[in-house]
Protein backbone atom coordinates (compact mmCIF):
# COMPACT_ATOMS: atom_id res chain seq x y z
CA UNK A 1 0.00 0.00 0.00
CA UNK A 2 1.30 3.45 -0.97
CA UNK A 3 1.89 5.97 1.81
CA UNK A 4 2.42 9.64 0.96
CA UNK A 5 3.22 12.46 3.38
CA UNK A 6 1.06 15.51 2.81
CA UNK A 7 1.32 17.72 0.91
CA UNK A 8 1.98 15.28 -1.93
CA UNK A 9 4.01 17.88 -3.82
CA UNK A 10 4.77 21.57 -3.92
CA UNK A 11 4.03 22.61 -7.48
CA UNK A 12 5.45 25.73 -9.11
CA UNK A 13 3.21 27.31 -11.75
CA UNK A 14 4.71 29.79 -14.20
CA UNK A 15 1.83 32.08 -15.08
CA UNK A 16 -0.87 33.41 -12.82
CA UNK A 17 -3.83 33.62 -15.21
CA UNK A 18 -7.10 31.72 -15.25
CA UNK A 19 -5.46 28.42 -16.23
CA UNK A 20 -3.09 28.65 -13.29
CA UNK A 21 -6.00 29.60 -11.04
CA UNK A 22 -8.00 26.50 -11.95
CA UNK A 23 -4.85 24.40 -11.65
CA UNK A 24 -4.17 25.71 -8.15
CA UNK A 25 -7.72 24.86 -7.09
CA UNK A 26 -7.30 21.31 -8.42
CA UNK A 27 -3.95 21.00 -6.64
CA UNK A 28 -5.53 21.69 -3.26
CA UNK A 29 -8.17 19.07 -3.99
CA UNK A 30 -5.58 16.31 -4.46
CA UNK A 31 -3.35 17.32 -1.56
CA UNK A 32 -0.74 19.51 -3.27
CA UNK A 33 0.32 23.09 -2.63
CA UNK A 34 1.30 25.70 -5.23
CA UNK A 35 3.66 28.59 -5.72
CA UNK A 36 2.82 30.93 -8.62
CA UNK A 37 5.23 33.12 -10.59
CA UNK A 38 3.54 36.11 -12.21
CA UNK A 39 4.44 39.78 -12.70
CA UNK A 40 1.02 41.00 -11.47
CA UNK A 41 0.61 41.05 -7.68
CA UNK A 42 -2.60 39.32 -6.65
CA UNK A 43 -2.89 37.48 -9.97
CA UNK A 44 -5.91 35.20 -10.49
CA UNK A 45 -3.81 32.13 -9.63
CA UNK A 46 -1.97 33.93 -6.85
CA UNK A 47 -5.29 34.63 -5.10
CA UNK A 48 -5.96 30.92 -4.54
CA UNK A 49 -2.41 29.51 -4.25
CA UNK A 50 -0.34 29.29 -1.13
CA UNK A 51 2.25 31.81 -2.31
CA UNK A 52 3.09 34.05 -5.27
CA UNK A 53 6.50 35.18 -6.46
CA UNK A 54 6.14 38.51 -8.24
CA UNK A 55 8.39 38.47 -11.29
CA UNK A 56 8.54 38.20 -15.04
CA UNK A 57 8.41 34.89 -16.90
CA UNK A 58 11.83 35.60 -18.46
CA UNK A 59 13.60 36.57 -15.24
CA UNK A 60 16.23 33.86 -14.58
CA UNK A 61 16.54 34.79 -10.90
CA UNK A 62 12.80 34.48 -10.25
CA UNK A 63 12.58 31.22 -12.25
CA UNK A 64 15.42 29.79 -10.16
CA UNK A 65 13.71 30.97 -6.96
CA UNK A 66 10.58 29.12 -8.06
CA UNK A 67 12.53 25.96 -8.91
CA UNK A 68 14.36 25.98 -5.58
CA UNK A 69 11.11 26.26 -3.63
CA UNK A 70 9.14 23.51 -5.43
CA UNK A 71 9.22 19.79 -6.19
CA UNK A 72 8.01 20.18 -9.76
CA UNK A 73 7.41 23.10 -12.12
CA UNK A 74 4.75 23.48 -14.79
CA UNK A 75 3.26 26.46 -16.63
CA UNK A 76 -0.01 27.92 -17.88
CA UNK A 77 1.53 30.02 -20.66
CA UNK A 78 4.01 29.31 -23.46
CA UNK A 79 5.71 32.70 -23.80
CA UNK A 80 8.31 32.06 -21.11
CA UNK A 81 12.09 31.64 -20.88
CA UNK A 82 12.66 28.08 -22.10
CA UNK A 83 16.45 28.38 -22.08
CA UNK A 84 16.60 29.04 -18.34
CA UNK A 85 14.19 26.15 -17.76
CA UNK A 86 16.36 23.85 -19.89
CA UNK A 87 19.34 24.73 -17.68
CA UNK A 88 17.32 24.16 -14.50
CA UNK A 89 16.22 20.76 -15.85
CA UNK A 90 19.86 19.86 -16.54
CA UNK A 91 20.58 20.63 -12.88
CA UNK A 92 17.98 18.08 -11.82
CA UNK A 93 14.82 20.14 -11.32
CA UNK A 94 11.60 18.42 -12.36
CA UNK A 95 9.88 20.51 -15.09
CA UNK A 96 6.89 19.20 -17.05
CA UNK A 97 6.17 19.41 -19.90
CA UNK A 98 9.86 19.27 -20.78
CA UNK A 99 11.45 22.68 -21.49
CA UNK A 100 12.89 21.23 -24.72
CA UNK A 101 9.35 20.37 -25.86
CA UNK A 102 8.22 23.84 -24.81
CA UNK A 103 11.03 25.40 -26.87
CA UNK A 104 9.79 23.57 -29.97
CA UNK A 105 6.12 24.37 -29.46
CA UNK A 106 6.42 28.03 -28.42
CA UNK A 107 7.84 28.89 -31.85
CA UNK A 108 5.08 28.16 -34.36
CA UNK A 109 7.56 27.55 -37.17
CA UNK A 110 9.63 24.97 -35.27
CA UNK A 111 6.36 23.41 -34.06
CA UNK A 112 5.13 22.99 -37.64
CA UNK A 113 8.50 21.67 -38.76
CA UNK A 114 8.51 19.09 -35.94
CA UNK A 115 4.99 17.95 -36.83
CA UNK A 116 5.84 17.68 -40.52
CA UNK A 117 9.03 15.73 -39.75
CA UNK A 118 6.97 13.26 -37.69
CA UNK A 119 4.49 12.75 -40.51
CA UNK A 120 1.65 14.55 -38.73
CA UNK A 121 -0.73 16.01 -41.36
CA UNK A 122 -0.84 19.82 -41.32
CA UNK A 123 -1.63 22.59 -43.80
CA UNK A 124 1.23 23.27 -46.27
CA UNK A 125 3.51 26.05 -44.96
CA UNK A 126 6.72 27.97 -45.61
CA UNK A 127 8.96 30.11 -43.36
CA UNK A 128 8.53 33.86 -43.80
CA UNK A 129 11.42 35.54 -41.90
CA UNK A 130 10.98 38.85 -43.76
CA UNK A 131 7.43 39.42 -45.04
CA UNK A 132 7.04 40.96 -48.47
CA UNK A 133 4.19 41.40 -50.93
CA UNK A 134 6.14 39.47 -53.54
CA UNK A 135 6.72 36.49 -51.24
CA UNK A 136 3.06 36.40 -50.23
CA UNK A 137 1.96 36.49 -53.88
CA UNK A 138 4.42 33.74 -54.77
CA UNK A 139 3.01 31.51 -52.01
CA UNK A 140 -0.52 32.22 -53.18
CA UNK A 141 -3.74 33.49 -51.66
CA UNK A 142 -5.81 32.87 -49.61
CA UNK A 143 -3.28 32.29 -46.85
CA UNK A 144 -2.79 32.44 -43.10
CA UNK A 145 0.17 34.33 -41.65
CA UNK A 146 1.26 33.39 -38.12
CA UNK A 147 3.92 35.14 -36.07
CA UNK A 148 6.54 32.65 -34.96
CA UNK A 149 6.35 33.77 -31.35
CA UNK A 150 4.02 35.58 -29.00
CA UNK A 151 0.60 34.98 -30.51
CA UNK A 152 -2.38 33.66 -28.56
CA UNK A 153 -6.19 33.95 -28.57
CA UNK A 154 -6.15 35.03 -32.20
CA UNK A 155 -3.37 37.58 -31.72
CA UNK A 156 -0.42 37.13 -34.04
CA UNK A 157 -2.56 35.56 -36.77
CA UNK A 158 -3.71 37.24 -39.98
CA UNK A 159 -6.00 35.69 -42.61
CA UNK A 160 -5.37 37.32 -45.98
CA UNK A 161 -7.83 36.53 -48.76
CA UNK A 162 -5.98 38.25 -51.59
CA UNK A 163 -3.24 40.77 -52.50
CA UNK A 164 -5.56 43.61 -51.52
CA UNK A 165 -5.31 42.40 -47.90
CA UNK A 166 -1.50 42.60 -47.74
CA UNK A 167 -1.71 45.88 -45.83
CA UNK A 168 -3.07 43.85 -42.88
CA UNK A 169 -0.06 41.52 -42.74
CA UNK A 170 2.06 41.12 -39.60
CA UNK A 171 5.48 42.85 -39.91
CA UNK A 172 7.35 40.18 -37.95
CA UNK A 173 9.15 36.86 -38.48
CA UNK A 174 6.41 34.40 -39.25
CA UNK A 175 5.23 31.50 -41.35
CA UNK A 176 2.69 31.29 -44.15
CA UNK A 177 0.32 28.39 -44.40
CA UNK A 178 -2.35 27.45 -46.88
CA UNK A 179 -5.83 28.57 -45.84
CA UNK A 180 -7.92 25.50 -45.01
CA UNK A 181 -11.67 25.82 -45.67
CA UNK A 182 -12.51 23.66 -42.65
CA UNK A 183 -15.88 22.01 -42.20
CA UNK A 184 -15.37 22.11 -38.44
CA UNK A 185 -12.63 23.01 -35.97
CA UNK A 186 -12.00 20.22 -33.49
CA UNK A 187 -9.88 19.91 -30.36
CA UNK A 188 -8.70 16.85 -28.47
CA UNK A 189 -7.02 16.92 -25.05
CA UNK A 190 -4.36 14.27 -24.46
CA UNK A 191 -2.72 13.61 -21.11
CA UNK A 192 0.63 11.80 -21.02
CA UNK A 193 2.03 10.51 -17.73
CA UNK A 194 5.62 10.09 -16.63
CA UNK A 195 5.31 6.37 -17.45
CA UNK A 196 4.16 7.12 -21.03
CA UNK A 197 0.51 6.30 -20.35
CA UNK A 198 -1.74 8.41 -22.61
CA UNK A 199 -5.40 9.23 -21.96
CA UNK A 200 -7.60 10.99 -24.52
CA UNK A 201 -10.65 13.11 -23.86
CA UNK A 202 -13.59 12.98 -26.28
CA UNK A 203 -13.21 15.33 -29.24
CA UNK A 204 -14.93 18.70 -28.90
CA UNK A 205 -16.14 21.20 -31.48
CA UNK A 206 -14.90 24.80 -31.33
CA UNK A 207 -16.77 27.77 -32.75
CA UNK A 208 -14.91 31.05 -32.92
CA UNK A 209 -15.98 34.67 -32.65
CA UNK A 210 -15.63 36.29 -36.10
CA UNK A 211 -13.00 39.00 -36.24
CA UNK A 212 -11.40 38.36 -32.82
CA UNK A 213 -10.75 34.62 -33.43
CA UNK A 214 -11.52 33.95 -29.74
CA UNK A 215 -13.36 30.76 -28.84
CA UNK A 216 -17.02 31.73 -28.58
CA UNK A 217 -18.67 28.37 -27.94
CA UNK A 218 -17.51 24.83 -27.35
CA UNK A 219 -19.69 21.76 -27.84
CA UNK A 220 -18.79 18.52 -26.09
CA UNK A 221 -18.83 16.01 -27.58
CA UNK A 222 -18.17 17.21 -31.14
CA UNK A 223 -21.03 16.64 -33.55
CA UNK A 224 -19.15 14.24 -35.80
CA UNK A 225 -19.43 10.51 -36.49
CA UNK A 226 -17.94 7.96 -34.10
CA UNK A 227 -15.40 6.98 -36.75
CA UNK A 228 -14.24 10.58 -37.17
CA UNK A 229 -14.13 11.09 -33.38
CA UNK A 230 -11.89 8.03 -33.01
CA UNK A 231 -9.67 9.22 -35.89
CA UNK A 232 -9.26 12.60 -34.17
CA UNK A 233 -8.20 10.89 -30.94
CA UNK A 234 -5.72 8.63 -32.74
CA UNK A 235 -4.16 11.63 -34.49
CA UNK A 236 -3.99 13.59 -31.24
CA UNK A 237 -2.14 10.77 -29.46
CA UNK A 238 0.26 10.39 -32.41
CA UNK A 239 0.96 14.11 -32.20
CA UNK A 240 1.74 14.09 -28.47
CA UNK A 241 3.88 10.96 -28.72
CA UNK A 242 5.83 12.53 -31.61
CA UNK A 243 6.59 15.62 -29.52
CA UNK A 244 7.11 13.84 -26.21
CA UNK A 245 6.70 15.45 -22.83
CA UNK A 246 4.55 14.92 -19.76
CA UNK A 247 1.32 16.71 -18.90
CA UNK A 248 -1.79 17.66 -20.80
CA UNK A 249 -1.72 18.89 -24.37
CA UNK A 250 -4.45 20.63 -26.37
CA UNK A 251 -4.43 19.51 -30.03
CA UNK A 252 -6.38 21.82 -32.34
CA UNK A 253 -7.39 20.38 -35.71
CA UNK A 254 -9.23 21.26 -38.89
CA UNK A 255 -11.78 18.78 -40.24
CA UNK A 256 -11.63 19.34 -43.98
CA UNK A 257 -14.49 19.07 -46.45
CA UNK A 258 -12.99 15.70 -47.46
CA UNK A 259 -13.30 14.43 -43.84
CA UNK A 260 -9.55 14.51 -43.24
CA UNK A 261 -7.94 15.97 -40.12
CA UNK A 262 -5.08 18.47 -40.23
CA UNK A 263 -3.35 19.47 -37.00
CA UNK A 264 -3.46 23.25 -36.65
CA UNK A 265 -1.63 23.96 -33.38
CA UNK A 266 -0.51 22.25 -30.19
CA UNK A 267 -0.69 23.80 -26.70
CA UNK A 268 1.63 22.15 -24.10
CA UNK A 269 -0.66 23.04 -21.21
CA UNK A 270 -4.25 23.06 -20.05
CA UNK A 271 -6.44 24.57 -22.72
CA UNK A 272 -9.60 26.62 -23.26
CA UNK A 273 -11.11 23.64 -25.07
CA UNK A 274 -11.07 21.65 -21.82
CA UNK A 275 -12.79 23.97 -19.34
CA UNK A 276 -16.03 21.99 -19.58
CA UNK A 277 -14.25 18.96 -18.09
CA UNK A 278 -14.49 20.51 -14.62
CA UNK A 279 -18.19 19.57 -14.51
CA UNK A 280 -18.65 17.25 -17.49
CA UNK A 281 -15.90 14.60 -17.09
CA UNK A 282 -14.80 12.19 -14.39
CA UNK A 283 -11.33 13.78 -14.20
CA UNK A 284 -11.03 17.42 -15.22
CA UNK A 285 -8.10 18.61 -17.33
CA UNK A 286 -6.48 20.52 -14.45
CA UNK A 287 -6.39 17.57 -12.04
CA UNK A 288 -5.29 15.33 -14.91
CA UNK A 289 -2.39 17.61 -15.74
CA UNK A 290 -1.27 17.66 -12.12
CA UNK A 291 -1.55 13.88 -11.83
CA UNK A 292 0.73 13.60 -14.86
CA UNK A 293 3.42 16.04 -13.74
CA UNK A 294 3.50 14.75 -10.14
CA UNK A 295 3.67 11.12 -11.26
CA UNK A 296 0.28 9.89 -10.09
CA UNK A 297 -1.88 7.51 -12.16
CA UNK A 298 -3.97 9.28 -14.80
CA UNK A 299 -7.71 9.47 -14.20
CA UNK A 300 -10.72 8.47 -16.28
CA UNK A 301 -11.56 10.85 -19.15
CA UNK A 302 -15.14 9.59 -19.54
CA UNK A 303 -17.71 12.29 -20.19
CA UNK A 304 -20.63 12.30 -17.76
CA UNK A 305 -22.93 14.74 -19.56
CA UNK A 306 -23.17 16.65 -22.83
CA UNK A 307 -21.93 20.20 -22.32
CA UNK A 308 -21.70 23.58 -23.99
CA UNK A 309 -19.16 26.16 -22.86
CA UNK A 310 -18.89 29.88 -23.59
CA UNK A 311 -16.19 32.36 -22.66
CA UNK A 312 -17.28 35.50 -20.82
CA UNK A 313 -15.46 38.37 -22.52
CA UNK A 314 -15.08 41.97 -21.48
CA UNK A 315 -17.64 44.21 -23.21
CA UNK A 316 -16.39 46.45 -26.05
CA UNK A 317 -15.57 49.99 -24.96
CA UNK A 318 -15.24 49.11 -21.27
CA UNK A 319 -12.18 49.04 -19.02
CA UNK A 320 -11.45 49.19 -15.31
CA UNK A 321 -13.01 47.41 -12.37
CA UNK A 322 -15.38 44.70 -13.67
CA UNK A 323 -19.14 45.12 -13.31
CA UNK A 324 -21.26 42.04 -14.10
CA UNK A 325 -24.92 42.17 -15.04
CA UNK A 326 -27.49 39.48 -15.86
CA UNK A 327 -25.98 37.09 -13.33
CA UNK A 328 -29.08 36.21 -11.32
CA UNK A 329 -31.22 35.33 -14.32
CA UNK A 330 -28.43 33.22 -15.84
CA UNK A 331 -27.75 31.29 -12.64
CA UNK A 332 -31.46 30.54 -12.25
CA UNK A 333 -31.27 28.35 -15.38
CA UNK A 334 -30.78 24.61 -14.66
CA UNK A 335 -27.35 23.23 -15.49
CA UNK A 336 -25.52 26.58 -15.62
CA UNK A 337 -22.06 26.53 -13.98
CA UNK A 338 -20.25 29.86 -13.60
CA UNK A 339 -16.50 30.46 -13.30
CA UNK A 340 -15.15 33.98 -12.78
CA UNK A 341 -11.40 34.45 -12.95
CA UNK A 342 -10.81 37.16 -10.35
CA UNK A 343 -9.21 39.61 -12.77
CA UNK A 344 -8.93 43.09 -11.28
CA UNK A 345 -9.69 44.94 -14.52
CA UNK A 346 -11.72 44.27 -17.63
CA UNK A 347 -10.86 45.22 -21.21
CA UNK A 348 -12.62 44.70 -24.54
CA UNK A 349 -12.79 40.96 -25.35
CA UNK A 350 -10.56 40.01 -22.40
CA UNK A 351 -11.40 36.60 -20.97
CA UNK A 352 -13.05 37.31 -17.64
CA UNK A 353 -14.67 33.94 -17.00
CA UNK A 354 -16.58 31.11 -18.58
CA UNK A 355 -19.89 29.32 -18.26
CA UNK A 356 -20.44 25.61 -18.78
CA UNK A 357 -23.98 24.34 -19.32
CA UNK A 358 -24.83 20.69 -18.71
CA UNK A 359 -27.92 19.02 -20.14
CA UNK A 360 -28.81 15.48 -21.27
CA UNK A 361 -29.41 17.04 -24.70
CA UNK A 362 -26.48 18.80 -26.35
CA UNK A 363 -28.90 20.91 -28.39
CA UNK A 364 -30.58 22.08 -25.18
CA UNK A 365 -27.21 22.82 -23.57
CA UNK A 366 -26.22 24.90 -26.60
CA UNK A 367 -29.52 26.82 -26.54
CA UNK A 368 -29.08 27.60 -22.85
CA UNK A 369 -25.48 28.71 -23.41
CA UNK A 370 -26.62 31.05 -26.20
CA UNK A 371 -29.25 32.46 -23.82
CA UNK A 372 -26.62 32.97 -21.10
CA UNK A 373 -24.48 34.89 -23.59
CA UNK A 374 -27.30 37.37 -24.13
CA UNK A 375 -27.90 37.72 -20.38
CA UNK A 376 -24.42 38.18 -18.88
CA UNK A 377 -22.38 41.27 -19.66
CA UNK A 378 -19.08 42.18 -18.03
CA UNK A 379 -18.62 45.92 -18.37
CA UNK A 380 -16.25 48.24 -16.49
CA UNK A 381 -16.38 51.31 -14.33
CA UNK A 382 -14.27 53.20 -16.92
CA UNK A 383 -16.13 53.62 -20.19
CA UNK A 384 -17.04 56.40 -22.63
Amino acid sequence: MDRFPLPLARIGIIGGGQLGRMMAKAAKRIGCTCVVLDPMPGSPAGQVSGHQIVGNYDDPARLRELADSCDVITFDIENIDAETLIQLAREGHQIHPSPSVLAIIQDKLTQKEALAAAGIPTAPFIPMPEPSAEAFAAFGYPLVQKMCRGGYDGRGVAILRGPEDYHAHLPAPSLLERFVPARKEIAVLVARGRDGDCRCYPAVEMRFRPGENVLEMLLAPAQISEDLARAAQVLAVRTVEALGGVGIFGIEMFLTEQDDFLVNEVAPRTHNSGHHTIEANVTDQFEQHLRAVVGLPLGSTDQLSPAAMINLLGAPGHRGRPVISGLSEALAMPGVCLHLYGKAATAPFRKMGHVTVLDPSLDAARAKAEKVRTLIEISGEDHP
